[in-house]
């Protein structure tokens, strides 16, 4: 038999567009593209299958005004009354809404647009991310809504498209359109095969096979539109590999006085097995479909057992965000007064004004213009990200501390080189014998950074209460000044060391509990990564009281510690 035809990338582009003009309800598309000829192409056919033949766009950082309307400031002023003026939201109805810069949207507007999908006559969405790193993300909670996930980087644009005739017909028939029992379970089996934690994937998958059914003229969803469903929705959400599936198949088993009465018709027929055969088929074909339909660098990431983040769009080693009156990006408006930095929002301090302008003007009737007073005033409100501090905290301890010495010294190399673009610093505690030490206070300079750890010795005891307490004061410094600290220890959690120096597990094992907890009560981002030969219970322990995330990772190389400590910081 024929393997059949690998999928064009871009007939499957063209589809999801015509899917999302058959079912608006899919939620929308993830477009994950950069600018160029294929995107504007994909977004050309798009807008021309959209109700009215046309795409809404959102700007970036709009606020609530934008979004659901407010007071027409020229009307208002103009009539002496309020005046609303409808928002976004409301003009667009169930059109679809073009979303640029999607991997920078803010958490208020996406949390405000997740909220939105989720009502009755709903937009539909197309998220325009250009993202070029891995960190830089559309948030989940929209992408989570969104059926179709298309990235169109490495496409070709072969044209065409379906006609609006089709899709007119296709919107007419879906609501008929059946879905066999067993390809729903099918679809859910594929979901929890790729690790999809979310239940709305299987049923957006359902959705888009029964759309895919309509377009094709059928009336009952079959084989092909449930492998497009799974191209679309299920392959991009993976978070691990799909099982290869057994192709050995089993021995026959020995004859019975029951098989006796199946081959005579006395038992049970023989077309439930071929049916029960033919779904399994189906089943495992829905799999493979999943396993080649993954993007390249998800495929490599999970073939490498790396975890692909699937939470908020990262920080990107920027730190938490904070207000600023001054400078960042703009965060909407408060009340306040001018001065000192702060700017005026003149927008925003007539739009308060305008209301009260009826009775002011009869309580000053000899005065003309706009009567503002102080506590119309509004000030611009701005974020910004605040820079990000690595602290390394190092077992230097025990016969094992030149190689952990050595793990960490190629770490910190490679997460320096990082350091400028992501405006991050890193620092360096090492512990043994009796103390810990500030080997490399917070730093972007490579060049110090190798001085330092050149002359780092190791040996001698574990006196690991005393690093986590060296490392809780680093980072309530590096958080005094502004910055967002992350730590990452990197030991067996087997300390010998009490604080006061003397030797002795118990009270070092207490003198550590303790200090952990006062750490995890600061709510300090860390991960502790085990490099015992074998995972040890003490460091699991330690890593629950520290409330940090736990990593086994034995005969780590510097480039599989840099991996870890990104993604621990990512998912942060």
């Amino acid at each position: 038999m024929s393997e059949a035809p690998a999928p064009d990338p871009w007939a499957d582009a063209a589809q999801a567009a015509a899917l999302l003009a058959v079912d608006p309800g899919l939620g929308g598309v993830h477009l994950r593209a950069r600018s160029g000829p294929v995107r504007d192409a994909w977004i050309a056919l798009a807008t021309a299958l959209a109700p009215g033949g046309r795409l809404h766009r959102l700007p970036p950082g709009a606020g609530d005004e934008a979004l659901y309307g407010g007071l027409d400031l020229a009307a208002t002023l103009a009539a002496g009354r309020p005046v609303r003026q409808p928002g976004l939201l409301e003009r667009v109805g169930g059109g679809t809404l073009a979303v640029p810069m999607a991997e920078r949207m803010t958490d208020a507007l996406s949390a405000r647009l997740a909220q939105a999908l989720d009502g009755m006559g709903a937009p539909a969405c197309i998220l325009l991310d250009e993202g070029a790193e891995a960190d830089e993300r559309s948030p989940a909670r929209l992408t989570d809504r969104l059926a179709l996930h298309l990235r169109l980087d490495d496409v070709r644009h072969a044209g065409g498209g379906p006609e609006h005739e089709a899709i007119a017909a296709a919107r007419t028939a879906l609501p008929g359109v059946t879905v066999p029992d067993a390809l729903v379970a099918e679809l859910t089996g594929v979901a929890v095969a790729l690790g999809i934690g979310s239940l709305r994937a299987p049923l957006l998958a359902l959705r888009v096979a029964r759309a895919a059914a309509a377009l094709a003229g059928l009336s009952m969803v079959d084989g092909a539109a449930a492998r497009l469903a799974v191209r679309l929705v299920l392959a991009p959400r993976a978070t691990r590999l799909p099982p290869v599936p057994d192709t050995q198949a089993e021995a026959p088993a020995p004859p019975s006085e029951a098989g006796a009465q199946e081959a005579t018709g006395e038992g049970k027929d023989e077309g439930a097995d071929e049916a029960r055969d033919e779904a399994a088929g189906e089943a495992d074909r829905l799999v493979e479909e999943a396993r080649a339909a993954l993007p390249p660098d998800i495929l490599a990431a999970l073939i490498a057992g790396t975890v692909v983040p699937r939470g908020p769009a990262a920080t990107g080693g920027a730190g938490a965000r904070r207000r600023t009156p001054t400078r960042g990006r703009p965060a909407g408006t408060a009340r306040g007064r001018p001065g000192g930095g702060v700017r005026l929002d003149l927008i925003a301090t007539l739009r308060a004004a305008a209301p009260w302008q009826t009775i002011r003007r009869a309580l000053a009737p000899g005065r003309s213009g706009v009567a503002v007073r102080a506590d119309d005033f509004r000030v611009r409100r701005f974020t910004e990200a605040a820079e990000s501090t690595l602290i390394l905290v190092v077992d230097a301890s025990g016969s094992a501390a030149l190689a952990r010495l050595g793990e960490a010294k190629g770490a910190v190399s490679l997460i320096l080189a990082e350091a400028y673009v992501r405006r991050e610093s890193v620092a360096l505690i090492a512990f043994r014998g009796t103390r810990a030490d500030l080997v490399l206070p917070p730093t972007r300079s490579l060049v110090q950074a190798k001085r330092r750890l050149a002359s780092l010795p190791g040996g001698g005891g574990t006196p690991l209460a005393a690093g986590l307490l060296a490392a809780g004061q680093l980072a309530a410094q590096v958080r005094a000044r502004g910055a967002t600290p992350f730590l990452v220890i990197l030991t067996d959690g087997r300390g010998n060391v009490a604080l006061d120096g003397s030797p002795g597990r118990p009270g070092a094992a207490a003198d550590t509990e303790r200090v952990a907890r006062s750490l995890a009560a600061l709510r300090t981002g860390a991960l502790l990564i085990d490099t015992a030969q074998r995972p040890q219970a003490e460091a699991a322990s330690l890593a629950r009281a520290l409330g940090a995330r736990y990593l086994a990772l034995p005969r780590a190389d510097a480039t599989g510690l840099s991996r870890a400590v990104r993604l621990a910081q990512e998912g942060a």
